[in-house]
């Protein structure tokens, strides 16, 4: 199984912990899942900001070969390896 290695970051500001998390996620396309969201808070402000990293976790396929050797070779460009099973 591989699936696209792809990330994006997203930056948001919200006064809640809880908005930060709404806001990445309603910014995500679909079949992306939040990685990480480091906050920071300004001294002067009550606002908080967030760098959200998200990865697409959608469009994995499923390969085949004879060998790992083989298998690892049909792996594209931006695409990582899941799991491998021996049949």
């Amino acid at each position: 199984m591989i699936c696209p290695r792809e990330t994006r970051t997203i930056t948001v500001q919200a006064e809640e912990l809880d908005e930060i998390q709404d806001l990445i996620r309603e910014q995500s396309p679909a079949g992306w899942g939040t990685v990480s969201a480091p906050v920071s808070m300004s001294k002067k402000d009550t606002m908080m900001t967030a760098e959200g990293t998200i990865a697409r976790r959608d469009g994995v396929t499923e390969i085949e070969a004879d060998d790992m050797a083989a298998l690892e070779a049909k792996i594209p460009d931006g695409y990582q390896l899941l799991s491998v099973r021996r049949v």
